[in-house]
């Protein structure tokens, strides 16, 4: 059967009147960005002078700054540059009903998100910033899909969005996602294109949320936007599909949801209304899953795909490169999400690259170069002052009462705007890894090693985690106290670790729940692990007062050092043993050098036999070098 797409023109027509302006005021703003930035700078300043925060760090004062050079000498002097936990004890202010905080009034919801601590981050959202942030420029957005596909919004439209509606504050305020918001207050003429409610997102078992989301959509060929931030997302909707095949046609041909599934019987009901019997299109079905060996992909159920939307920076690239022959991108437009973090819309993608357009009349901005991320002066830069190709840790200040905010995002400088900078996510520092948009912080991973130790009584002397993008997956490595300790216990420790993370951090449990992550594996260090991790480190050239560490990592390069350190692996162990004296060039240390050490070079020695004269030959080596050492010392005390 001949199928094809009718323009929208009433919604094309929609966007293109209130998208095209706000493009508009967009491109006129970017024109001129340091001007640009002194406007919002002063606009959000005089909109929170009157308030608790205002008064305390001088907004007034700020104000009265006659230039630019001058406002944001005095906004950097006098305001800090803050992280959640500084802003918290004004947000929790908020959140027990008191008003004029952070900004006038009282925020109308908070977006949730997971902390550093156990306590997740409520952001505060005011009227203006979801009105012309994420109101005015959803309009940009969607119309710049239009102008690459004009039939983006013929069909039917596929959104990931979160939870409306979580819980609400002791002050009454609505607490979700703000995705799931907005989305609950789009016009008719839009949300009747939608696949499914935002109702969907309440099912509480992800097997059965991914099964109905995709039974939902499947059920229609013409489908033409497919929107999600994570791109692991889409790989875990895809198994729903291939896993429930047979399920899911058979629920299609009849208009049913299958009982299998355990979804809330008030849920079921409100989806009667999105289900009828089809079975032309379960047949059609059928006839691609025979077609094609039994399994059915986007690109043959979804043939009018117009727009496929997700990250694409960053680690989130892993996920993305397993299910490109998904689509055909010849016909689907790819385009990044842009960078879009729950604190705020920092900017979104409008062409075929990974570069993010920012809003610097809704948004200021400031940065600070890479090289100076550990320096205890950072030089603060304004957004006119970036340099193409050059890395920066970005800070933003809203109107939703985010004062010289942190993102804690290293982010990459690409082309221009206009005559703005645009950018792309590198990565998190400062011991925040995500690998599916869990942000599982360093202080998080600590801690929840502690409450291990304290409910089980195993102590360890050393930990370290280290996420891997590939497999979707926590490395955990202990040095346990108790060298006799195995490795049946220690699978036991990092399921005990596991289950307080789930405790500690919301979106990894998140996570966890719904398969994205892998639970984590567990490897047993050698003594002195962290010692001789430095040692392999200064090796290389990095000086000792250069040397940092975190215990929270996505770095493969330091997991293979510590790889080498795993209890078990005897040769990885008597070749970590040499490298380390092999870097004992420091007098102090080589006096340290006891009989049990000596002891312990001999025992690792006949173990090195048995395995081989290659290993034999390090031991040597580094037995003669030792020896060569102390006859020079000798010769050296004799001279003296």
């Amino acid at each position: 059967m001949l199928r094809r797409l009718r323009t929208p023109i009433l919604i094309n027509l929609f966007l293109r009147v209130f998208g095209g302006l706000q493009t508009i005021r967009l491109k006129r703003a970017s024109q001129h960005p340091r001007l640009a930035s002194e406007r919002t700078l002063r606009e959000i300043l005089k909109i929170s002078k009157d308030t608790v925060y205002g008064k305390e760090h001088h907004f007034e004062e700020i104000l009265a700054a006659p230039t630019d050079e001058e406002l944001f000498a005095l906004y950097q002097h006098l305001v800090p540059a803050n992280d959640f936990e500084a802003l918290r004890p004004y947000v929790e202010r908020h959140k027990n009903g008191e008003t004029n905080v952070l900004f006038p009034g009282r925020p109308v919801m908070y977006a949730t998100t997971s902390g550093t601590t156990a306590q997740p981050k409520w952001v505060p959202m005011t009227h203006k910033y979801l009105k012309d942030v994420y109101g005015k420029m959803s309009h940009v957005w969607t119309w710049n899909f239009v102008k690459h596909r004009r039939l983006a919004m013929a069909g039917h439209l596929f959104p990931i969005v979160g939870k409306e509606c979580e819980g609400h504050a002791p002050d009454g305020t609505l607490y979700g996602s703000v995705s799931g918001v907005l989305v609950r207050d789009l016009p008719n003429l839009i949300k009747r294109r939608y696949t499914a409610p935002v109702s969907v997102m309440s099912i509480e078992d992800y097997a059965a949320r991914n099964y109905t989301l995709m039974r939902l959509a499947v059920q229609y060929w013409d489908v033409t936007i497919w929107a999600t931030a994570n791109p692991s997302t889409i790989l875990e909707l895809q198994r729903a599909v291939d896993e429930n095949l047979d399920t899911l046609i058979d629920d299609i041909e009849h208009g049913t949801l299958s009982d299998r599934f355990n979804i809330a019987p008030k849920i079921r009901e409100e989806l009667k209304a999105y289900m009828r019997p089809r079975p032309d299109r379960a047949n059609e079905l059928r006839k691609i899953r025979d077609t094609h060996d039994g399994r059915i992909l986007p690109k043959y159920y979804w043939p009018k795909l117009k727009i496929l939307s997700t990250w694409k920076c960053g680690n989130t690239k892993v996920y993305m490169e397993k299910y490109l022959d998904y689509f055909d991108l010849d016909k689907t437009f790819y385009q990044e999400l842009g960078y879009i973090a729950t604190e705020c819309r920092f900017g979104f993608s409008l062409d075929e690259t990974n570069e993010s357009v920012m809003f610097p009349h809704l948004h200021y901005y400031e940065f600070v170069a890479e090289e100076e991320l550990d320096s205890p002066n950072k030089h603060f830069l304004q957004l006119d002052e970036l340099e193409y190709g050059h890395r920066y840790c970005a800070y933003v200040t809203t109107y939703s009462g985010l004062f010289r905010y942190n993102m804690n995002d290293l982010i990459e400088v690409g082309g221009k705007f206009e005559n703005t900078p645009t950018i792309h996510m590198v990565s998190k520092i400062n011991g925040i890894v995500s690998l599916t948009g869990e942000k599982l912080y360093e202080p998080q991973f600590i801690d929840a090693v502690k409450q291990a130790e304290k409910e089980s009584g195993i102590k360890t002397t050393f930990f370290v985690g280290f996420a891997d993008v590939d497999q979707s997956v926590y490395h955990f490595y202990f040095e346990f106290e108790d060298p006799e300790t195995t490795e049946a216990t220690a699978n036991e420790f990092a399921v005990l670790v596991d289950k307080k993370l789930c405790a500690i951090n919301i979106e990894y449990a998140s996570k966890r729940d719904s398969f994205r992550l892998q639970p984590p594996i567990a490897h047993r260090l050698i003594k002195n692990a962290y010692a001789r991790f430095k040692a392999a480190c200064l090796e290389e050239g990095m000086r000792d007062g250069q040397f940092k560490f975190n215990q929270l990592m996505q770095d493969e390069k330091r997991r293979g050092k510590f790889q080498v350190l795993v209890v078990g692996d005897i040769i990885s162990e008597v070749r970590s043993n040499v490298i380390t004296r092999l870097n004992q060039n420091d007098e102090r240390v080589k006096k340290r050098l006891t009989r049990k050490e000596r002891r312990y070079l001999r025992r690792a020695a006949r173990q090195t036999r048995q395995m081989g004269r290659k290993q034999e030959m390090l031991y040597r080596i580094e037995t003669r070098r030792r020896e060569r050492q102390k006859r020079r010392e000798a010769r050296d005390a004799n001279s003296n």
